[in-house]
């Protein structure tokens, strides 16, 4: 895009009520797939005022104590107390869940010694997108709104501001110049916190401790602060705003950039295309840009429930591409895994580690456990697609080294 132009994405910390629920709702299934990994999972969650309901469909031969894991999760997050109306030692707890269907089984479980192939777990398409902005190939915005919800609940943890609760969001504006992010127009950051506290204090301390360490070089004397805009939020988490696990889809993937096919990730195992094949876009488009075929790449994957080869494939590179886009998707097809049982061979999936993907994004995060990220690809492209230079990192990499 030319010319000057902002945009915004945000973020919300695990203590929101829909996070609460995406956390919940992994917890579950990270615990099926430790007893048994090819455990069927499709777990929602509910929270209000003190309650918790889960319910769903689980095919596993092992056993999942639901008022242990939300417990658990509720105390790590940081619900535990009682006053709040919201506590892990006496909220209520519901569970109502029953087996996979067996119409859908029959379409994705393979026997021993059968020849047919893992089919899809749905219909549906799937979007995974890259850009060259960030050393993290992803979108600035996004990037820095995950690091201020982060930063917020760091330093609730460690104390260092002891009035701050575990509700929480952020808002980035970034100001493009011909693509390229130039600096912050504006920060948006709302804290759940304790009575007593001195508006003004917590503004400045968040300004100074949590805004600033993660923002940097890109604020400026223009740039807009609002912290806590409506001056009070004593009242937070479930009992101030219901959760549901699935709700911050745009939080869980690019901030509002690229597509978006429309399904969540949280409380879904990996036969669920919506999860799996989401992860293989992203995997295919960062490995993509980061091989510099293009500086920015959306793919998009569709499925038919039951049928192991993709509907369509789609590589789309908004003009950005260094060699014909039919170049690019002959490259993906041989070089990338797209059948569902192949992408969850491939970035080894069927482990226990989807609970930490539940807040603060499923992209763009240094861990080896999001085997999505890995950009073991990168070498083949460059030598299949000719001489290529380096991909440019158009952001200050300063402001977003971990």
């Amino acid at each position: 895009m030319k010319g000057k132009y902002l945009f915004t994405s945000e973020s919300v910390t695990e203590g929101h009520p829909d996070k609460v629920c995406d956390k919940i709702s992994d917890a579950f299934l990270d615990e099926c797939l430790k007893q048994d990994k090819n455990s069927r999972v499709a777990v929602e969650a509910f929270t209000t005022t003190g309650l918790v309901v889960l319910g769903g469909e689980v095919t596993t031969t092992g056993y999942v104590n639901a008022q242990k894991i939300v417990r658990d999760t509720l105390k790590d997050i940081g619900y535990d107390e009682s006053v709040s109306g919201f506590c892990y030692k006496d909220v209520g707890v519901m569970s109502s869940i029953h087996g996979q269907s067996s119409d859908i089984s029959q379409g994705v479980t393979v026997g021993e010694g059968d020849d047919t192939e893992q089919g899809a777990g749905d219909q549906g398409m799937m979007f995974g997108y890259a850009t060259n902005e960030t050393k993290e190939y992803m979108p600035m915005p996004l990037v820095l709104a995950h690091k201020l919800t982060m930063k917020l609940t760091e330093v609730r943890k460690n104390k260092e501001l002891t009035y701050l609760k575990p509700d929480g969001k952020s808002q980035v504006t970034v100001e493009y110049e011909n693509g390229v992010p130039k600096r912050i127009d504006a920060v948006v950051v709302a804290s759940h916190h304790d009575e007593d506290v001195d508006i003004e204090q917590l503004r400045k301390d968040i300004e100074e401790k949590v805004i600033k360490p993660i923002c940097g070089d890109y604020l400026d004397e223009d740039t807009k602060y609002f912290i806590n805009a409506t001056g009070r939020f004593v009242l937070g988490g479930p009992p101030a705003d219901t959760g549901l696990t699935g709700r911050k889809i745009i939080v869980d993937t690019y901030g509002g950039h690229g597509s978006h096919g429309g399904g969540a990730f949280s409380g879904k195992d990996p036969s669920k295309v919506d999860r799996s094949a989401s992860y293989a876009a992203r995997y295919i488009a960062k490995n993509v840009v980061a091989a510099g075929l293009a500086d920015k790449c959306e793919v998009q994957i569709a499925y038919s429930i039951g049928i192991s080869e993709p509907v369509s494939l789609l590589i789309h590179t908004f003009r950005t591409n260094k060699i014909p886009e039919e170049k690019i998707t002959e490259l993906v097809k041989k070089h990338f895994p797209l059948k569902p049982a192949d992408i969850v061979s491939e970035l080894d999936l069927l482990r226990p580690i989807y609970q930490k993907t539940a807040a603060y994004g499923h992209f763009g995060r240094d861990d080896a456990d999001f085997t999505w990220e890995k950009l073991d690809k990168v070498d083949v492209l460059k030598a299949e697609a000719g001489e290529l230079s380096e991909p440019e990192i158009k952001g200050k990499d300063e402001m977003i080294d971990e």
